[in-house]
């Protein structure tokens, strides 16, 4: 499933480096190369991470953080930067941070503190809702027009994959990471669940609410908001 990350960073050199990186990682970035801006990005857009500098332009990180949890912004902020005391920590911390990584610093490390961030916050959500579809990740139920709705494996981890992103595309090759890992499913698999989900979310409902967006995946919205974008 695609992470989107907002990093707020004067560096450029090291923002390219880590978008790069983090690119193979399925993390996809906005940019941001002062505090002003990226404090606008992230009132403006929904992201599942901030990494987010100290000392920058206009706005340093500190005075970002502390003002995006006074606006209720709630995403996880890592914050990168070359002060390692134990002050300069807590002043982080206190300043509304989930964690702190210290300049220099390897890739590896910042890819598991990244997932392990994105994984904490993400698993806080547990019941999602689009139009009278609901689902309830730690029951395992599922519900439309409330009526109860039995899925199979497969099928129930694709819903939950579309449900966390609507009302966002999900590409095919997205949701078959979501749904096998890392183990490559057989060619039509996808496209046999797919119908099977649709079969027992949509058919007996007045209107769909699972759409395929040509050339691009699949998105769970409701019928009024595709026209919107039409």
């Amino acid at each position: 499933m695609q992470t989107q990350a907002l990093i707020i960073e004067d560096d450029k050199d090291l923002a390219a480096a880590i978008s790069d990186y983090m690119e193979l990682e399925g993390v996809e970035f906005d940019f941001a190369f002062n505090g002003a801006a990226g404090l606008n990005l992230a009132l403006e857009n929904r992201y599942d991470i901030i990494l987010l500098d100290i000392s920058m332009p206009k706005m340093d990180g500190l005075t970002v953080c502390q003002q995006l949890r006074e606006k209720g912004i709630s995403t996880p902020v890592l914050m990168l930067t070359a002060r390692d005391t134990l002050e300069d920590k807590i002043k982080g911390f206190n300043a509304g941070s989930d964690d702190y990584l210290v300049k220099p610093f390897a890739m590896e490390e910042l890819t598991v503190r990244i997932k392990a961030l994105v994984r904490r916050t993400q698993g806080t959500v547990n019941k999602l809702k689009v139009g009278d579809l609901s689902i309830d990740i730690d029951k395992h139920q599922v519900q439309r027009g409330g009526e109860a709705i039995n899925l199979p494996p497969a099928c129930w981890k694709m819903l939950v994959c579309l449900m966390q992103n609507s009302p966002n595309v999900v590409s095919k090759a997205e949701l078959e990471r979501y749904v096998w890992d890392d183990e490559q499913p057989e060619s039509d698999s996808l496209k046999v669940h797919l119908f099977k989900l649709r079969k027992l979310i949509d058919k007996p409902f007045p209107h769909p609410l699972i759409h395929t967006v040509h050339g691009v995946g699949i998105v769970i919205k409701e019928q009024d908001e595709i026209k919107e974008q039409e």
